[in-house]
């Protein structure tokens, strides 16, 4: 009795390290198939203006740094001359913002996503 205690003791634990080992290769398995791809027509014109730059990016996501400091993220709904309305903004439900388009210091945008 006590041997056969000992031998389903010792499958048991056998058995659990295989399942955790299983679950801690598993996400490399999974990083190592994905590879990163540039997103199609993503892309900066250094020698174009910010307006310019932020005209492409109408409907992507984007971080706006302004001169100020404060940084707002959301959606490019549409580019003027001198504005850009900035919609969904995140951490606030249902605001939407108007930006002057020279008090912004950078823009940062998602370029590269997995591809699976």
């Amino acid at each position: 009795m006590k041997r056969k205690v000992k031998i389903l003791t010792c499958a048991g634990i056998t058995l659990a390290m295989l399942f955790s080992v299983s679950f801690l290769l598993l996400p490399a398995e999974v990083e190592a198939k994905a590879k990163v791809v540039a997103i199609e027509g993503m892309n900066y014109n250094v020698n174009s203006s910010v307006e310019d730059n932020l005209k492409k990016l109408v409907g992507k996501k984007v971080y706006i740094s302004l001169d100020s400091g404060k940084t707002l993220s959301g959606f490019v709904k549409k580019v003027g001359n001198h504005l850009i309305h900035l919609e969904k903004l995140d951490g606030k439900d249902f605001f939407d913002a108007l930006i002057r388009i020279k008090n912004i210091s950078a823009i940062e945008a998602r370029f590269r996503e997995y591809q699976r």
